[in-house]
Order: C-alpha cells, then sequence, then structure tokens
C-alpha cells in the first residue's frame, strides 16, 4: 500500500462471490508457513465457510475495497468447557499492509464473533519464529505454554 494510505480497516465476512480476491492470501499464507494444500483442500474450506451448517468462519480485512487479511475461525467443543470454544485457525496480512492494524482487527472481529455465539475461550496457535506475530499476539491474549505435537494421517 501506499504511504498516504487509509488507516481505517473494514473488517467483514469474505461473501462466496470473493473467493478470487480470498485465493491469493489464502496461497500466501500457506508459502508463509511452507505448506501447499490441495485445490481440493481449498475448495472445501472455501464451501465449509459459507454454508451454515458448517461451524466455521471467514472474515476480510479492507482497505480502500481491497482485501487485505483474513481470519478463518472454527467453532469446536470441549471437554473443559459447557460452551463451545472458538479457534482461530489463520490469520494473514498481506506484506504491504502490515503495520496498519488489520492483523489486531481481524482478531478483534473473530472474538465479538465469539463473544456472539457464546463460546467461553478463543485460542489460536503461532509458529515460535513468528516473532513479528507474536509482538502482537503478546498484546491481546496470554500464551498457554503448551507446546503442541501432532501425527499427520
Amino acid at each position: 500500500m501506499s504511504e498516504g494510505a487509509p488507516r481505517r480497516i473494514l473488517v467483514r465476512p469474505v461473501t462466496a462471490g470473493e473467493r478470487a480476491e480470498w485465493e491469493p492470501l489464502w496461497k500466501a499464507y500457506q508459502a508463509f508457513y511452507q505448506v501447499a494444500l490441495s485445490d481440493e483442500t481449498t475448495a472445501k474450506a472455501w464451501a465449509r465457510f459459507h454454508d451454515d451448517a458448517e461451524p466455521m468462519g471467514v472474515l476480510g480485512a479492507y482497505a480502500d475495497g481491497r482485501l487485505i487479511g483474513i481470519a478463518h475461525y472454527i467453532f469446536h467443543r470441549s471437554c473443559w468447557s459447557v460452551g463451545d470454544y472458538c479457534y482461530l485457525q489463520d490469520l494473514y496480512v498481506v506484506e504491504d499492509a502490515r503495520k496498519l492494524g488489520a492483523g489486531g482487527a481481524l482478531i478483534a472481529a473473530v472474538e465479538a464473533q465469539a463473544r456472539q455465539a457464546g463460546p467461553s475461550r478463543l485460542h489460536w496457535l503461532t509458529q515460535d519464529g513468528n516473532t513479528t506475530a507474536r509482538k502482537l499476539y503478546d498484546t491481546l491474549a496470554e500464551r498457554s505454554g503448551f507446546i503442541q505435537y501432532r501425527k499427520l494421517f
């Protein structure tokens, strides 16, 4: 974005007709984490975001009508709470729009969605080395201290 870029960020759901705007950000997010998901996985995620029966959502941050950031979130059950949790699974802001506040605005918007829906917790993960994002996250939430383990199938 240019030096005279607006500081006002609009966050709203990414509509079903905006896949062409969303997908480059989704692919850039994958590249950042050095993964490449299949076209089938991308299509399924996109369909789930726009299916009212699915517990998933997608929000976009816009500046001057341009999609500059995305957040994907999922509501899920927990054995530790009567209410559901909200997992902020993916958060990405295009490189030339970072430091405009889009990341924080997206997190706040996901939190608002979660509070409205009733979960008792919003949580997310990031890699240890993602120091830029961690600076923001450390101002917004507490680190749990847990280490994630996984087995891929």
